[in-house]
């Protein structure tokens, strides 16, 4: 496929096709159990910017290379030698331009690690192993969360001395349904399994293994990208809209939305299948 050729530029990601127009994106540092290094968020934003407008790609599944870990987080070692950490110029800066300086950081880390949700196209997220930290802060950016029996996952920064502040604790909060379970885990680091994960809502199905995960979101990409890509990305638009925002507005939202969206000729063809149970074949977008 001559369209997977704009990814291969990526050093710690592989970008693949398993089927007709999902994407299959592997965190690729399997040795350092996929921690991250800022080369790699930077990469990470960079790939979902371009997948988001990729008229070749409709789904997104999004998984760690391996079998140790989504991923362990990030590198603490690595971000031990970074400006940030040592302090940067705070010999020679005030207090205020350090802050400031350190506030860009967590910005473009923020901005980088959020073009998951902001990607136009639906993505699945496949967790299993180890999943900490930062793992929970994409895999909170994703639209649909799966994982493995052996997952372990863990929001840990407190127990590096900080908050959380890559997404975690703006998203989570609004993924599942008990807001001090949240809390509990935040405030503890403590570790939680793949059952207490599906019982408050942050992943929709465990599966026996990873392949077995992996499968399954394939499967279900598929079924999402076999559909029309003007509702299946409108869709995502509203439901989004409606989780941060009142009913009304998204009511209102939604109108003027599918004001332009509903004269798609995907409408037409969906309805015409659906009379002559045949498969509909919806234009790229």
């Amino acid at each position: 496929m001559s369209w997977l050729q704009d990814y291969a530029q990526f050093k710690h990601f592989l970008v693949s096709s398993p089927v007709e127009y999902v994407a299959f994106v592997e965190i690729i540092r399997p040795a350092k159990m996929n921690a991250f290094v800022e080369d790699m968020w930077v990469e990470l934003g960079r790939i979902f910017a371009r997948l988001s407008h990729d008229p070749e790609v409709r789904a997104v599944v999004l998984s760690g290379a391996g079998d140790r870990a989504f991923t362990a987080g990030l590198d603490v070692q690595a971000a031990s030698q970074s400006p940030v950490f040592k302090g940067g110029d705070a010999a020679r800066a005030d207090a205020s331009r350090q802050a400031t300086q350190n506030r860009r950081h967590i910005s473009e880390f923020q901005d980088c690690i959020s073009q998951i949700e902001k990607c136009e196209k639906p993505v699945i997220c496949v967790l299993h192993g180890i999943s900490i930290g930062l793992a929970i802060d994409i895999a909170c950016c994703a639209d649909i969360r799966l994982c493995s029996k052996d997952t372990r996952f863990a929001v840990k920064e407190v127990d590096i001395g900080l908050a959380a502040d890559i997404g975690t604790l703006s998203r989570l909060p609004k993924i599942v349904s008990s807001f001090t379970w949240v809390k509990d885990v935040c405030l503890s680091a403590r570790a939680f399994g793949p059952d207490e994960a599906l019982a408050v809502g942050f992943v929709s199905r465990v599966l026996e293994t990873k392949a077995k995960a992996v499968q399954t979101a394939v499967e279900m990409a598929y079924l999402i990208a076999a559909k029309s890509p003007v509702a299946v990305q409108g869709t995502k638009e509203l439901l989004n809209h409606a989780r941060d925002n009142t009913v009304a507005e998204s009511l209102r939202y939604t109108s003027v939305w599918n004001q332009a969206m509903i004269q798609s000729s995907d409408f037409k063809e969906a309805l015409t299948s659906a009379v002559k149970k045949s498969r509909p074949r919806f234009e790229k977008l």
